[in-house]
């Protein structure tokens, strides 16, 4: 990835080098700190000339001011002041890095005209920065100026009311944005670079944060009846391998919140292999389980105070002679009978046995899963959406509500009995498709037969993980989606 910027806060105060932003509000107003910057109106002018009218996060530089120590000024839009929240202080802080990052010291102003913006709004600027700075250009050995990378980090300060107070705030939201640039590393490696035993000793680091992890071998999950999971592995060289992360931040009698990842390092598809084109997007279908491996993290190194368990199975899926074949039957952790009738419809294996054992092994007070589980989820949401399904109100309601705060959306779609007939199989308990017609929610309803009257919601995010649209604060293909949105969940409604 990108060198990580240092951020710094200190008092408001005009800066000496570099690149200075300053917040412009609806119509261009300007705070008298941001003003000093520009004593002689140059900001003014442009924003006439630029038809810049402060809308929110739009930018616009001019030349810095004659006599002036620094050597750019930029103005940001901010916005209508009074409607300024979390997600458009995110937006602010990853608009000011793109505009000013080539300069490498920047200075951002976090005062606007008419508010003051309180510690934690200075927080949420920088968060945004943090993760509009990411790139993953790791294996660029020429960067786009053509010149081979030597460039430091960039240091970004920002100057504000309270900078003590805003330090204290971006803690938090710091070591949530190291689990999303965590998860946004692992979906864009290459499959050649991680494969099953390198994931799982991406998960094993996290030990440096006092999480308890164990990584059992197939071995081990073939002694606990996991021909589900390890049936989607035995085409590839790469031995699977089941993760369990654990941290115990809460009381010793909590029961834990847990969530499961599909972590397929590569999906060619298996015996029903896919089309060549796109296929290169595959090394990308273990983004549930990097979302989990980053949600670890962040309530690791913010000490949340809450039992969690993370659950990551991961495998391959590729077609040897060795792989398995439509119309096999395998027997689940469950007891549960599959017949497969396609290969590549493997995320649901996996997650079948990771499930149950979790449920089994925890006792969990809910199971959320992640998985870039189907194409069907992308026809119906596109990518602004994640796909989600529950069998429990109260967690898909609060499962809406952190989506809305936190900018990583989800959309709640059904499960019914009449949709659970279309996974009957005449030779098995169950088959692993319902074909083309409902395929997200006859997944779902897959997956639902592994949970038992556990609350629990299944999370599909093959169009938000992977693929989803630009914005200020991710100019990367993988997202680093669910990190968020579930550190926030178990913040409002959880932690002891």
């Amino acid at each position: 990835m990108s060198q990580r910027p240092s951020i710094a806060f200190a008092k408001l105060a005009t800066p000496k080098k570099g690149s200075v932003v300053v917040l412009a509000t609806d119509g261009g107003g300007l705070s008298e700190a941001a003003s000093a910057c520009d004593p002689q109106g140059a900001l003014k002018k442009a924003f006439g000339v630029a038809d810049f009218s402060g809308k929110l996060a739009a930018s616009l530089e001019v030349l810095a001011p004659q006599g002036a120590d620094y050597d750019r000024l930029v103005a940001i839009g901010a916005g209508k002041a009074d409607a300024l929240d979390e997600r458009a202080w995110n937006r602010i802080g990853g608009a000011a890095f793109a505009a000013a990052k080539k300069t490498g010291e920047i200075s951002i102003l976090a005062d606007i005209d008419g508010a003051e913006a309180s510690a934690e709004d200075v927080a949420s600027l920088a968060f945004g920065a943090m993760l509009g700075a990411y790139a993953f250009d790791k294996y660029k050995t020429k960067k786009d100026n053509g010149k081979a990378d030597a460039a430091k980090p960039a240091k970004v300060t920002i100057l504000c009311a309270n900078p003590s107070a805003a330090k204290k705030a971006f803690a938090t939201a710091e070591a949530v944005a190291d689990g999303v640039l965590l998860a946004r590393d692992l979906v864009n490696e290459p499959a050649n670079v991680l494969g099953t035993l390198e994931f799982a000793d991406k998960a094993k680091e996290l030990e440096k944060l006092d999480v308890k992890v164990e990584i059992l071998t197939e071995k081990e999950m073939k002694k606990l009846g996991m021909a589900a999971l390890l049936g989607v592995a035995q085409g590839s060289a790469r031995p699977a391998r089941l993760a369990v992360m654990r941290w115990d931040g809460g009381k010793a009698k909590d029961q834990p919140v847990a969530f499961i990842g599909k972590g397929v390092v590569f999906d060619s598809g298996g015996i029903s292999i896919k089309p060549a084109g796109g296929m290169e997007d595959m090394k990308g279908d273990m983004g549930g389980a990097a979302a989990v491996t980053g949600l670890m993290h962040a309530l690791a190194a913010r000490k949340a105070k809450v039992n969690a368990v993370g659950i990551i199975g991961l495998v391959e899926n590729m077609p040897d002679a060795n792989a398995q074949r439509p119309g096999d039957i395998v027997t689940s952790m469950s007891g549960q009978t599959i017949e497969v009738i396609n290969t590549d419809a493997e995320g649901r294996l996996v997650l079948a046995d990771a499930l149950w054992y979790c449920n089994e092994r925890f006792k969990p007070r809910f199971m959320i899963n992640l998985a870039t589980l189907t194409g069907a989820v992308i026809v119906a949401l596109g990518n602004e959406h994640a796909g989600l399904f529950s069998n429990n109100d109260e967690l898909a309601d609060r499962l809406l509500g952190s989506g809305k705060d936190t900018g990583e959306k989800v959309w709640r779609l059904p499960l019914a009995p009449e949709y659970d007939k279309l996974i009957d199989s005449k030779n098995a308990d169950m088959k692993n498709t319902g074909g083309r017609n409902a395929g997200s929610i006859t997944a779902a309803q897959f997956l639902q037969r592994f949970v038992g009257d556990t609350p629990w919601a299944h999370l599909d995010i093959a169009g938000t993980a992977m693929g989803s649209p630009s914005s200020e604060i991710n100019h990367s293909w993988a997202s680093g989606f669910g990190v968020r949105l579930l550190d926030r969940l178990v913040r409002d409604h959880y932690e002891s």
